[in-house]
């Protein structure tokens, strides 16, 4: 290990580092471009193969072209629409045909009971480039109405393709969640390293993790059927940047004290790698196996989100034990100026790294050492306090109109729709049955209620399709449980065979795939990561407890989420794989800074003893850990630059976690902890077996007495 750890920074290594990075950037760069050609971002190709939803495409194929959406077009007048606004709708109709990927025939214009709206439904099959294709049909629509404006018309593209317009636009804001999340990130680097050069290493090698692992998650979907949304992307550029940069500061922390002691800084590199690599790749290896375990997931969308993240994390620290460390020492000690650690020194510039330092941390162990028992037990009670408020959380899916922070164009469009037409025109339940039970399917469908009307039934070779107009938004959780209601009518029908699909039902099973997940995943979660820390602490105790602390974080973190989202942001709800999503990345990224401050214990403790080491622990990983905590709370924040829910919700969950594990559950919770069971954190491993053959009082920490243990 002490031979691989002198290899990055070796005299002649660190140049031959330097040179297969350099040669692996170029073709990165140009696969990384591509990554978008290979996107898949509608709904249905999230959804399980066995999915009701899913299983019945191939039928519907039968009556009409697959992969289509429909998009709603409203014209709107407040004071009556007059003949002549009929005349244009019927000219935009006309118009509408001969847009690229508009199919079959506009349905409508059909003026509302009301006299003061007018809708057309036009079907818009889905190809290869996905949401992008839909976002330019809803485009070239719109310039149609632009085009054949009348005075005082409204004119509007919602409904589902009006959705998946919006969306790809709102996700096109990825460009600017990289740049904001740099900037974040060199922010940070620069008020914890006070050197206006050093963050400037950090920030390159995490780029060019960031482009390789594109590039590598691009071969995967181009090749391994890997399914990649923008979904995938915005979360992998914050989660490499984020985890990148927290071991570039432990890297960088320790390789700074080395260099205090050693006057050559290939050899204060080289020990430095051997004394922070362990925990480093711990704790990636903790993150890439908990991401890795997300393809047990059914639904499709989770499933490959993980393999995906979990090769970002992975290149990421092959980038920070390989790269950073090769530009570390070719730069020399001057790349800290002017906080430039002298080999001799006592190191006074650590005690203030961080923005505190190991002044603050000294004193948060002189205050938790006096009672540690009523102080871990106090902060357990208050965290429990917190995760209360997860009962209230809302993850029951949300609505196409609450999908956004903001009001976009579909939104607006949909709102003036539901006014003047029934709330699911436009967008209607598929039911697929056998020809000869058509009509037994097609008097079950009109009596579940929630059901407005019943088309007539469509028979193609030996099947019958039946659409049902449903009373209310086809995204509603009441259209749910209206889909929930036509599924138990029409399944009861013997011999009938029927199915029932469509935009809401893809949603419904949608919603079961991610229950399921979360009841899987989560408890083979907890179970790997608890037998990976016991692998590394060779202990049993240790990782109890140390899971234990992350859990109560996250159920607090969540707690507070969810009272956040509904009485300060007042968002609708939350999407139902939230929770999962939110647990995997708390316990996996939570559990790192534990696994920081607790190797670091590991190391002091069979000189000094537990208790010792707990303080001596926290004062040398306090500063380093804070952060990078605020650089991996600060990366998911950036999230929020996103005008999405989903984004806004995952970023603060995240950043407002890392925060409370870093400020709260390793400064205080955990080092109380091990302060009051003392040698028993290492039981039954063999550190636990000789300190309990210690004799004498060990020197005092701080000024505060340690009892041996």
């Amino acid at each position: 290990m002490r031979k691989l750890a002198s290899l990055p920074g070796g005299r002649v290594t660190k140049w031959v580092v330097l040179a297969l990075w350099a040669a692996l950037l170029v073709p990165a760069l140009l696969l990384a471009g591509r990554l978008g050609d290979v996107e898949q971002n509608d709904n249905a190709a999230w959804l399980p193969a066995d999915a009701e939803s899913t299983r019945i495409v191939e039928r519907v194929e039968r009556f009409q072209l697959a992969d289509t959406l429909p998009a709603i077009v409203v014209y709107d007048r407040p004071t009556g629409v007059t003949p002549a606004d009929l005349a244009r709708a019927r000219a935009d109709a006309e118009a509408f045909r001969s847009i690229e990927n508009v199919v079959g025939e506009p349905q409508g214009p059909t003026p509302a009971r009301d006299g003061k709206a007018v809708q057309t439904v036009v079907q818009v099959h889905k190809d290869q480039r996905g949401w992008e294709g839909i976002g330019e049909v809803v485009d070239a629509l719109n310039e149609v109405g632009e085009r054949n404006a009348e005075p005082g018309l409204g004119f509007h593209v919602t409904g589902p393709a009006g959705y998946a317009s919006d969306s790809i636009k709102a996700f096109g804001g990825g460009g600017a969640l990289t740049t904001i999340t740099a900037s974040v990130v060199v922010l940070i680097l620069l008020l914890t390293y006070r050197s206006p050069v050093l963050p400037l290493l950090p920030l390159l090698t995490a780029g060019t993790a960031l482009v390789t692992s594109e590039a590598v998650i691009y071969l995967l979907a181009r090749n391994a059927g890997l399914v990649v949304n923008k979904q995938t992307s915005f979360i992998l550029t914050v989660l490499v940047f984020g985890a990148a940069t927290d071991y570039a500061l432990l890297l960088t922390s320790r390789y700074r004290e080395e260099l205090r002691r050693r006057e050559d800084r290939h050899a204060a590199m080289a020990e430095a790698l051997h004394r922070c690599g362990p925990a480093i790749v711990a704790s990636a290896a903790t993150v890439a196996v908990s991401l890795t375990l997300l393809t047990l997931a059914t639904l499709n969308s989770t499933q490959s989100l993980g393999p995906a993240c979990a090769v970002g994390v992975l290149v990421g620290l092959l980038a920070m034990v390989t790269l950073m460390p090769a530009l570390l020492v070719v730069c020399g000690r001057w790349i800290f100026w002017p906080l430039t650690p002298s080999y001799g020194t006592t190191g006074t510039a650590v005690k203030t790294e961080g923005g505190g330092g190991g002044g603050v941390w000294d004193r948060v162990g002189r205050a938790v050492s006096g009672r540690p028992r009523a102080v871990w037990v106090g902060t357990a009670l208050v965290l429990g306090v917190m995760a209360v408020g997860a009962f209230g959380l809302k993850a029951d899916g949300l609505a196409n109109t609450d999908q956004f922070t903001g009001r976009p164009p579909m939104a607006v469009g949909e709102e003036i729709r539901s006014r003047h037409f029934p709330a699911g025109s436009g967008d209607p339940v598929h039911v697929v049955a056998k020809a000869a039970s058509a009509q037994r399917v097609r008097a079950a469908l009109s009596g579940v209620p929630g059901v407005a009307a019943v088309s007539t039934p469509i028979v193609e070779d030996g099947e019958a399709m039946l659409l049902g107009e449903l009373t209310d938004d086809p995204s509603s959780g009441a259209a749910m449980r209206t889909v929930e209601r036509v599924r138990t009518a029409v399944h009861a029908i013997d011999g009938a065979n029927a199915q029932v699909g469509g935009s809401t039902a893809i949603v419904v099973d949608t919603q079961r795939a991610a229950a399921r997940d979360s009841r899987v995943i989560i408890p083979i979660v907890l179970v790997t990561v608890f037998l990976l820390l016991a692998l590394l602490l060779r202990s049993i105790v240790a990782p109890l407890l140390l899971m234990a602390t992350v859990v109560l974080s996250y159920g607090a973190a969540l707690g507070v989420s969810a009272l956040v989202f509904d009485h300060v942001f007042h968002f609708a709800g939350a999407e139902a794989s939230f929770p999962l999503l939110a647990f995997v990345f708390l316990v996996a990224l939570g559990i790192d800074y534990n696994i920081f401050l607790v190797t670091r214990v590991r190391e002091e403790a069979p000189a000094h003893g537990t208790r010792r080491g707990a303080l001596t622990g926290l004062s040398a990983t306090g500063g380093v850990i804070t952060s990078a905590g605020l650089v991996l709370a600060g990366t998911f924040a950036a999230m929020a630059s996103l005008p999405l829910v989903f984004a806004a919700e995952l970023g603060f969950v995240v950043a407002f976690g890392v925060l409370l594990d870093t400020l709260v559950v390793r400064s205080v919770l955990v080092t109380a902890l091990t302060l009051d069971v003392g040698r028993w954190m290492w039981w039954p491993g063999a550190l636990f077996r000789s300190q309990a053959t210690a004799v004498g009082p060990p020197p005092p920490v701080n000024g505060v007495e340690i009892r041996r243990s």
